[in-house]
């Protein structure tokens, strides 16, 4: 989310922009003079284990998770602090923390810069061993923030009251955006979703409210959860999404089935039956632990936290621009298929514009808009476990125009090439380009990782995390000085099985501009002139038959040819060809045959007996009324073109493989992605094609025949 400021400001077209925002005794870093008034929330500090800034399931709301005690507070230039959740009512005064007792997270500041939403939990037990978990995460918005005025809190109308809600921010018509842990559906027996690594409780995605209508719709399903959820300049939704698409390591061997105790029911109702066990069908194996090992294909784990995007309706989801592994790093896996030797885990001449990767452990977090170039993102690239999600601050390119191949990541704070880190830098995460060229974030001087080194009665913390300026250190940034000279509270709290005192500086958080802002537009994405021709041929309207999948909870997905990948992608087979068909044969070795596409759906069918509730995501063959398939279950057809069009269950996390005409995966794609209701999805070719395919081409321009016949079918059946 930006501000409209002058490209005099420290506008950067390479990390060296350090030098251009000032220096000597002068520096913003090492001194704070008037900055742009900053909202930000305090948090009493809190360990890893779900811990409300932990990477993934942040969203626990237990006083264990996020100890009450901290508020929402704006800085204005002159520096001094205003409780703007205090002013308005909300809060514990006393130390002990009770009925009233609050945490707070996650502001977003309105476009005319006079509001803001954030996600505030009120309550907590009162006694030891209290065991009452009716308290929620819930989205309130604040007015009144200038100087002068009085604070209003509100919450917002029509959110879902039961769940926890999240990460809001605002959309260019003032409909909320905002992460929840609401199941898909909705339904209570399905609750809490369980991610895809340790079946810990995790966000489902992210919603839409229309607060005037009452309109609340699931606009992203996320089987591991998303997190940091902010609308950018060009009218995207941009978030970090948590991508574990592996199989269950509860249960894929017997060792653990025993330990854990999987029940797979056999569909997602309150009354399906269910079975000990149970088998998954895609993706392939973990490791030769499970029954299902094939040496002859590699196994494969799955762990990432890319950038993603989508517009404001939940159509077009895809990683930032369509970016990848084989640009940007992350978890790699090694060539599927062991007896080829054309796979491998990275292509031996990646086609690439940056040096710097993401990690496969960890990811990007925070992800900000930069106020200075909108064509940059600032995030946090921190481990997935130890650090409170802070780590080393980058940016990286996210213009829509840009392509994958050349959108850059580039050091913000000194990496380990540059300095001892985390030992001479500590740690940061929350970066913020202010609209006068300040670049702010969250500090903390510690290195190791982030440990209660007291008691359960009596925490402490060696991570002291606060709201700091950040100073030019050659071409990278070093910690400057601090926004506020400390927050200190004494606040107790029953965890529920001790009572527990915090006594010190609170952490400080989250911060976010108080500045009116260009609204966005709202984007669309139109259907491709190649598609539009064959529904023209076909006679059908594109309205007409977006209106019917809307009305049955259904999208249409379209691929000129299958055959064609991106040069950069050798995980997976390129040498492709379809029987009696087209063929993209890119160098010598195995040929593989395809003729179907098999789609998955998430299905929350996996429960345990060691855990007391919810349900894991699992990957079953698509299914449901108004479905055309044929062949293997879930599968349509391949055009000899190598073309594919299928309707597919909309609101649901899909995936996808190509088959081999007796049925065996060939191809196995990565990712969950969802599609709105009604949406009309055109990929030129899977996996797609940055610049150039693995045979030299450019993005396939053929006029998909399956599309062609998909849609007389549905016009005779209609």
């Amino acid at each position: 989310m930006v501000a409209r400021v002058s490209r005099t400001l420290c506008l950067v077209v390479a990390i060296s922009y350090a030098a251009a925002c000032g220096g000597g005794d002068d520096d913003p870093g090492t001194t704070v003079g008037e900055l742009p008034p900053i909202l930000f929330v305090t948090q009493v500090p809190v360990g890893e284990n779900n811990g409300v800034s932990a990477v993934f399931s942040n969203h626990v709301v237990g006083t264990d998770n996020a100890p009450r005690g901290g508020d929402l507070v704006i800085r204005y230039p002159d520096g001094s602090l205003r409780n703007l959740t205090r002013e308005a009512g909300f809060g514990e005064a006393e130390e002990m923390q009770g009925r009233n007792a609050i945490a707070v997270r996650e502001p977003c500041v309105h476009w005319d810069g006079d509001k803001a939403l954030f996600a505030m939990v009120v309550g907590a037990v009162t006694e030891r061993f209290d065991q009452r978990d009716d308290f929620r995460w819930q989205i309130y918005e604040v007015s009144g923030l200038a100087q002068g005025e009085s604070a209003e809190i509100r919450r917002i109308e029509g959110q879902p009251r039961d769940f926890d809600n999240v990460s809001p921010a605002y959309g260019s018509d003032d409909a909320i955006l905002f992460v929840s842990d609401r199941p898909r559906n909705g339904a209570d027996h399905l609750y809490p979703q369980l991610d895809e690594y340790e079946s810990q409780p995790t966000t489902t995605g992210v919603y839409r409210l229309d607060e005037a209508s009452g309109d609340l719709e699931l606009i992203e399903h996320a089987p591991s959860g998303v997190f940091s959820l902010t609308v950018d300049s060009f009218g995207r939704a941009i978030f970090t999404k948590w991508d574990h698409l592996q199989r269950d390591q509860q249960a894929d061997s017997p060792a653990r089935a025993e330990e854990y105790g999987p029940l797979t029911f056999d569909d997602e109702s309150a009354g399906a039956a269910s079975a000990p066990g149970g088998s998954e069908l895609f993706p392939e194996p973990r490791d030769q632990d499970d029954p299902d090992f094939d040496p002859a294909i590699s196994p494969h784990r799955f762990n990432q936290f890319f950038p993603w995007q989508m517009n404001q309706d939940g159509s077009e989801e895809e990683t930032l621009n369509h970016v990848g592994r084989q640009e940007w790093g992350g978890t790699f896996s090694e060539g599927s298929f062991t007896a080829d030797d054309n796979l491998s885990f990275e292509a031996p001449d990646v086609f690439r514009n940056t040096r710097e990767q993401l990690m496969a452990d960890g990811g990007v977090f925070h992800i900000r808009q930069d106020a200075g170039d909108p064509a940059w993102f600032l995030g946090t690239l921190a481990d997935e476990f130890g650090t409170a999600s802070g780590g080393t601050l980058i940016r990286f390119e996210g213009d829509p125009a840009i392509n994958p191949e050349d959108m850059r990541i580039e050091a913000v704070t000194a990496t380990r090439d540059d300095a001892d880190v985390p030992g001479d830098t500590g740690y940061f995460r929350n970066p913020l380009r202010l609209s006068d060229g300040t670049l702010v974030a969250v500090h903390t001087a510690a290195s190791g990782p982030l440990e209660n080194s007291g008691s359960d009665r009596a925490p402490s913390y060696d991570y002291e995390y606060r709201l700091t300026v950040l100073a030019p250190d050659g071409d990278r940034f070093r910690a400057g000085a601090e926004l506020t000279g400390g927050i200190a509270r004494t606040v107790s709290w029953f965890t529920p099985d001790e009572r527990a005192t915090w006594s010190g500086n609170l952490w400080e958080l989250d911060p976010v501009e108080v500045v009116a802002r260009e609204r966005p537009p709202l984007r669309t994405t139109p259907i491709p002139e190649v598609e539009m021709a064959v529904f023209d041929a076909a006679g059908v309207s594109p309205d007409d038959l977006s209106a019917w999948l809307r009305e049955r909870e259904l999208a249409l997905v379209v691929s000129r040819n299958v055959t064609q990948r991106d040069r950069n992608d050798v995980q997976q087979p390129y040498n492709l060809a379809v029987p009696g068909g087209v063929e993209s044969v890119a160098t010598g070795g195995t040929v593989y045959e395809i003729d179907h596409i098999q789609f998955f759906q998430g299905d929350q069918v996996r429960a345990y007996d060691r855990f007391s509730g919810g349900r894991r995501v699992l990957a079953r063959p698509m299914h449901g009324p108004d479905l055309v398939t044929d062949g293997p279950a879930g599968s349509v057809a391949l055009g000899a073109d190598g073309s594919m069009a299928a309707f597919v269950p909309a609101r649901r996390a899909m995936s996808w493989q190509l088959l081999a005409p007796d049925g065996s995966p060939v191809v196995r794609e990565r990712n969950w992605v969802s599609f709105r209701a009604g949406e009309i999805r055109v990929c030129a070719a899977c996996h797609g094609i940055n610049k150039r395919s693995q045979t030299g081409d450019p993005i396939p321009s053929n006029q998909p025949a399956a599309l062609r016949a998909l849609l007389d079918a549905w016009k005779t059946a209609n």
